[in-house]
């Protein structure tokens, strides 16, 4: 309920970002504390990144069962995973969309925030540093770099921590 002391925070429409991972979904809480409020309009991405197959890989008969899944496969199976999350009680009452993009995750969370309108983009970071880094990127930091809207970041490494303990 809006009153004429509620500030506008001019959050309409957010951009979360998903990989299929729990620490990925350990943004969800915490976002959808002020999404609710706010009645804000939610759209869950996952991209999905092509696995490249090597050269000797390429060349294993098919009757040998090479286990590398399809694009398709993989886009038919994150867009599974959206819809199972957005059917999760956590949205209930929002306006949920689901996307699923193909390619380099910064560059296709960046354009689908663009696509949709997205006032905010919300997602988790591994927290990687140092050699990590260096080694498996940060799709955060790259996000948080290209985005021209407020990216909302929940640093999981704690979640990674207890995951690994349990």
């Amino acid at each position: 309920m809006k009153t004429s002391q509620t500030p506008e925070l001019g959050f309409k429409r957010a951009l979360v970002t998903l990989d299929g991972s729990m620490v990925a979904e350990a943004i969800l809480p915490p976002f959808l504390q002020l999404a609710h409020p706010l009645g804000m309009e939610v759209a869950l991405i996952r991209v999905v990144v092509p696995t490249v197959k090597p050269a000797a890989v390429e060349e294993v008969p098919v009757e040998l069962g090479n286990t590398t899944p399809s694009i398709e496969r993989m886009l038919e199976e994150a867009d599974a995973y959206l819809r199972a999350v957005a059917a999760t009680p956590f949205f209930e009452g929002l306006r949920v969309i689901t996307t699923v993009r193909s390619g380099e995750a910064p560059q296709e969370i960046i354009a689908a925030a663009r696509e949709i309108g997205a006032d905010v983009i919300a997602m988790t970071t591994h927290g990687r540093t140092g050699l990590k880094r260096l080694l498996f990127g940060s799709v955060a930091e790259a996000v948080l770099r290209m985005s021209d809207v407020p990216v909302f970041m929940l640093r999981a490494a704690h979640l990674e921590a207890a995951m690994r303990v349990a």
